[in-house]
């Protein structure tokens, strides 16, 4: 984690995560990688770049403030009403802590986020 640039490399060097519930992917890929580009020591907040192969999941209450941008990839985000949003390249969207989300990546998905625990 280097906190001496401003920007952030969104092809960084990944490691593997585990944010995912195995019963989540769609497919027989379950490659999922993270790299932290920045943390506070309490690490109530984090900034990084994730990866990871198709998943679904319905989350009742999302469980942190999350700003998030689309480097390659595609998702869709469905409302408690069954109103669905797409994403993809470039778009920027975000999740307040709380929220009711059907989580689904239709495409192997890149995204540089921001964390607010």
């Amino acid at each position: 984690m280097s906190e001496s640039n401003f920007g952030i490399d969104p092809n960084p060097e990944m490691g593997p995560s585990d944010i995912a519930d195995a019963s989540a992917f769609t497919t027989d890929d379950q490659t999922e990688l993270n790299h932290t580009h920045f943390a506070t020591h309490d690490e109530s907040i984090t900034a990084g770049t994730w990866e990871c192969a198709p998943t679904r999941e319905v989350i009742e209450s999302y469980p942190v403030h999350e700003m998030m941008t689309v480097v390659s990839g595609a998702i869709t985000l469905t409302h408690k009403d069954g109103r669905k949003e797409s994403f993809g390249p470039g778009d920027t969207f975000f999740i307040a802590k709380g929220q009711y989300v059907v989580w689904e990546i239709t495409e192997r998905l890149r995204k540089i986020y921001m964390i607010v625990v």
